[in-house]
């Protein structure tokens, strides 16, 4: 057996080896045109940041700019201004997950999970999520989650009610994901400080996790993605042109498995730097000017 003197990377979905950033550019919008499952919707355009009040305007103008390219959208909250993304969403043929953000404050509590009620008594929501990394951030016990879900299940008919958290979340509270009708699991290599060439492989293998977590219940990644700027979190990079090796990765495997993703996210936000860091406004498929980066 003779030693292969070319770069060979087999535990990546394409072989990058001897492509110029250009070849990555030309190739990132093939798959980009080819659509995507989902897409995680950043409503917020610079200056903002959450507790600011959304504008229709705002919100059409960001829809139309994803449109094309996406199947669902992913929103975060039903209040301030939020509660209009599905709403518009329909408009544009778009299917929705629509999440109650839950927090500290139990009177914010009540009113998005009334909210989130009142969405699908509309018809505007294809997925109900109760809460977004509460278990992750500490910021409810356990039961008091799960109060919370079987109380938007109980209000909510026909449609799939689940939570939102980090993969692992579900394996460490079994409770909550027998509660749930459907598992919506956050997979981030970058976060776990994964590199760039085993990420694929790495977010599977949560993905498995979370499968078994589930114990048959059907698995949706609800995040994952690759900053393209900022500091690198050990092993983890970011670049321009990670994050486009990473969205190609991920749509290839998405397609070739029929796993449904939705990638992080649709803009870059700027005030996702205090809460991650200086990567945290460089997730964007579109920039902070909603210019697409690739």
């Amino acid at each position: 057996m003779s030693i292969r003197t070319e770069k060979f990377l087999a535990l990546a979905s394409i072989d990058y080896a001897g492509k110029s950033t250009e070849d990555l550019q030309a190739l990132f919008r093939e798959f980009l045109d080819e659509g995507m499952h989902g897409l995680c919707f950043s409503p917020y355009v610079e200056g903002q940041q959450p507790g600011d009040q959304l504008t229709e305007a705002q919100i059409r103008q960001r829809m139309e700019i994803i449109a094309p390219y996406t199947q669902w959208v992913r929103s975060f909250s039903t209040t301030e201004g939020n509660e209009l993304i599905p709403k518009i969403a329909k408009e544009y043929g778009i299917k929705t997950l629509v999440g109650a953000w839950l927090g500290e404050d139990d009177e914010v509590n009540q009113k998005e999970i009334t909210n989130l009620i009142a969405l699908c008594e509309e018809g505007c929501i294809d997925i109900a999520a109760v809460g977004n990394e509460v278990m992750y951030r500490g910021d409810l016990t356990e039961q008091q989650l799960l109060d919370f879900i079987n109380h938007a299940k109980s209000n909510i008919k026909n449609i799939p009610v689940g939570y939102v958290d980090a993969y692992y979340e579900f394996v460490d509270h079994p409770r909550i994901s027998e509660a749930c009708d459907i598992i919506l699991a956050n997979c981030y290599p970058f976060w776990e400080g994964c590199d760039l060439d085993y990420s694929l492989l790495y977010m599977k293998d949560m993905y498995q996790r979370a499968l078994r977590a589930g114990k048959g219940k059907k698995v949706i990644i609800s995040e994952t993605g690759w900053p393209s700027k900022g500091t690198n979190l050990e092993g983890a990079f970011p670049s321009y042109e990670n994050a486009m090796k990473y969205f190609m990765n991920t749509q290839k495997w998405a397609k070739e498995d029929d796993i449904e993703i939705f990638f992080f996210s649709s803009f870059d936000e700027s005030w996702k730097v205090g809460a991650e860091g200086d990567v945290g406004a460089y997730w964007g498929i579109w920039d902070k000017n909603e210019q697409l980066k690739y």
